[in-house]
């Protein structure tokens, strides 16, 4: 098996609006090295909300 490399990195996205939901994704830390938002359905919501980078 391949060894995963530093570069990408897990992230997780938390729902802007009620900071319940959070959805994990990875990303490449060369070419985005500022924090990552993303449009993504909110189950508590219950709409489409924007779901930001939480370190």
């Amino acid at each position: 098996m391949a060894r995963k490399n530093a570069i990408r990195t897990i992230i997780s996205l938390e729902c802007g609006e009620c900071k319940k939901y959070q959805y994990h994704s990875e990303k490449n830390r060369r070419n985005t090295p500022d924090r990552v938002t993303l449009t993504k359905f909110c189950p508590s919501c219950r709409s489409r909300r924007e779901f930001k980078e939480k370190r």
